[in-house]
């Protein structure tokens, strides 16, 4: 008899623990996939970074070019003597 009761105590003991490691597992992969997506995010936000730094070195490289001073002043609206701006007003 007391076989049989240590026996049964024993699988609830073990069956406990295997429900403890199957939650801990569970939560220990959600933070895992939440860390990932994070990460994801992070590196997607540094790309961005990078492509804005190297926009901003092109631009220090050229900034007293002919060409990058009249792309700047067509983008503000300024344009070569003689020349005419026409407007598409069908929009």
């Amino acid at each position: 008899m007391k076989l049989k009761k240590a026996s049964f105590i024993m699988k609830i003991v073990i069956l406990a623990v295997i429900v403890y490691a199957g939650i801990s597992i569970a939560t220990v992969q959600a933070q895992i996939d939440e860390a990932k997506d994070n990460n994801a995010a992070l590196q997607s936000e540094v790309d961005a970074a990078l492509q804005k730094n190297a926009e901003l070195e092109y631009d220090l490289a050229h900034v007293g070019d002919d060409e990058t001073i009249e792309e700047i002043a067509r983008e503000n609206g300024f344009v070569q003597p003689g020349e005419k701006i026409f407007y598409d007003v069908s929009n």
